[in-house]
């Protein structure tokens, strides 16, 4: 569907030329004054407004005031040929997305224009996405629309409540901490402890004493008696995360603890009672495990009643727009910092790029944007050079054999080689051959304009 875009200035000429450079992009309406626009926006459901700040007696701040007190409001951009700091920020402060001055760059209002329809898109996912959830708190933190998280949460729901062992496996930063925490918070004793212990991160010596306690004088330096996190989720949940690093003896230990629901601190042989709700966790394969003898088959069984496979960010590359939108309004309040967008070049490349850190990485980018850019935006140079693929190698790669440009990336000639007509050519036509010719869809590709590329097209003849 169209985009609708609403335009509101005094001027005729201003009105009909913004009307005929966007209404291949928009549908357009125009108004004259604050009258004619609350009628349109009162009788016709309107995307974007684009409002002067002064039209004859009419102030545009006035119009900006009503237009946003509507049910359905719509995304508004104030533009003046007057413009200073003060007015900006004023129109920031009653609810502008944006303020751009005149005389106007056409390209640059056009892309300001697609962002805003993005940013609206963006916050209607996520007010969707919340009424989604507002009926089982604790999934606030599995944001996604994709089938392979919407999988996740059901599964969450269902098994939540009970009081059965899950295991969740996937690779790092996909999120499994989260999936324990949103368990925990769903089940029926939320309000106990959630104890959680690394078990890659300790000795089996010293994890054998984390899990289960020891008492005085059962090894040296154990001064006094210790509660292990057995004892202390007692009543709650005890989360072990990287369960397939634990050896052979914590395993033996463990199959007794879920099949008795007792322990026995490190120097006693008398069982303690616990009741426990055990929530599990590994990037590792253990079934793979339990066929090489390297992890207890048994143990396993007892640890895969429900099992939840958390899927890698690069397999639910649709949740990456709605993922970025709350890691910026989070990095922004956190640091004290305006919500701004993703330029369409920087938002391109985080769909493009594999994710091999998941959804970890995706946020850790997003902080880095926003404490790095002083830009309206954040742009391409404002992410992490790591998923940049800038980050400085170890060693010289190896020649690569020439291959084709992306589609929407430019390849370097070699020394003596470079012409960025022709570079530039190429990008072009290897981004029409990828849009199959749709030449709005190239320019989005090129982090261009339609404008532009049409102009470069009859440049070249085409």
């Amino acid at each position: 569907m169209t985009p609708t875009l609403l335009i509101a200035d005094d001027e005729k000429a201003t009105r009909e030329g913004l009307r005929s450079a966007l209404e291949e992009e928009f549908d357009v309406y125009t108004a004259a004054n604050v009258a004619e626009a609350m009628s349109v926006l009162k009788s016709d459901p309107i995307d974007l407004l684009l409002t002067d700040l002064r039209m004859g007696g009419d102030s545009g701040m006035d119009l900006l005031d009503q237009a946003l007190s509507l049910p359905s409001p719509p995304v508004a951009i104030m533009m003046t040929a007057y413009g200073s700091v003060d007015t900006a920020v004023e129109a920031m402060r009653r609810g502008a997305w944006h303020f751009v001055t005149k005389p106007l760059n056409l390209d640059e209002v056009e892309m300001l224009l697609k962002r805003a329809l993005r940013s609206r898109k963006l916050e209607s996912e996520n007010r969707q996405l919340r009424e989604q959830i507002t009926d089982s708190p604790g999934l606030e933190r599995l944001a996604g629309k994709s089938p392979a998280i919407q999988q996740v949460i059901n599964v969450v729901k269902q098994v939540a409540p009970t009081r059965a062992t899950v295991l969740i496996e996937g690779e790092s930063g996909t999120g499994k901490e989260v999936v324990a925490h949103a368990i925990h918070r769903l089940s029926g004793r939320p309000e106990e402890k959630l104890v959680i212990v690394h078990c890659a991160a300790l000795s089996p010596q010293i994890l054998e004493s984390e899990l289960f306690g020891h008492e005085k004088g059962s090894f040296t330096g154990a001064s006094q008696r210790r509660i292990g996190r057995f004892e202390q989720a007692d009543g709650g949940t005890l989360f072990l995360d990287e369960i397939g690093e634990i050896d052979a003896s914590i395993q033996v230990k463990l199959l007794r603890a879920l099949s008795e629901r007792t322990i026995e601190r490190v120097g006693s042989n008398t069982p303690v009672k616990v009741d426990v709700r055990l929530v599990a966790a590994t990037n590792k394969n253990l079934a793979a495990m339990v066929a090489s003898g390297d992890f207890r088959e048994d143990l396993y069984f007892r640890l895969n009643v429900v099992r939840i496979e958390m899927p890698p960010l690069r397999d639910r590359a649709e949740d990456i727009v709605l993922l970025t939108g709350a890691f910026l309004k989070e990095f922004a309040e956190e640091n004290g910092r305006p919500v701004k967008p993703l330029s369409d070049q920087a938002l391109r490349h985080l769909r493009a790029y594999p994710w091999p850190g998941n959804v970890r990485e995706l946020r850790t980018a997003i902080e880095h944007g926003v404490v790095m850019s002083n830009d309206p935006v954040i742009d391409l140079h404002h992410l992490p050079a790591t998923i940049l693929g800038e980050a400085p190698a170890i060693s010289a790669p190896a020649p690569r054999p020439a291959t084709p440009p992306e589609p929407g990336k430019i390849a370097l000639a070699a020394p003596g080689e470079f012409n960025l007509h022709a570079l530039e050519t190429s990008a072009i036509r290897a981004a029409l051959a990828e849009a199959a010719g749709n030449r709005t869809r190239a320019a989005e590709l090129l982090g261009i304009s339609r404008r532009t590329l049409q102009r470069k097209l009859k440049e070249d003849g085409e």
